[in-house]
């Protein structure tokens, strides 16, 4: 069973809004935990926010500019490795520069993260 699901709504009304802002706000934090060279996968990202199952509103609010520059993004892979579609050259020359090693737009990771149980 998967936990509460941010509204994707565009409209930027009501309690949708407040939803959408409290995920971005929950996702933004998660990055801001990570360390340099430490990758992630949208759907860590999503259930670390308390949003289990919400791996593609991760990816939306990523690619809609949330986070930001000063989060980051360029930690977060798919769950095989994949880097962001369209944007892979910038991604890989970040993480790169953070000592991950890349081969061919894919990245190899731990699938535990430092204090998480498996």
């Amino acid at each position: 069973m998967s936990g509460p699901r941010p509204n994707q709504t565009d409209d930027g009304s009501g309690d949708d809004g407040a939803d959408r802002r409290a995920f971005g706000e929950a996702v933004d934090a998660v990055l801001d935990g990570l360390g340099p060279g430490e990758v992630v996968t949208y759907g860590e990202v999503a259930a670390e926010a308390g949003f289990p199952g919400a791996a593609r509103a991760v990816g939306t609010h990523l690619a809609r500019g949330g986070g930001g520059r000063e989060h980051p993004w360029w930690r977060v892979v798919t769950a095989s490795g994949r880097l962001v579609p369209g944007n892979e050259d910038l991604h890989a020359r970040l993480l790169r520069a953070e000592g991950v090693p890349v081969d061919g737009n894919r990245v190899r990771f731990r699938r535990e993260r430092p204090g998480q149980k498996q």
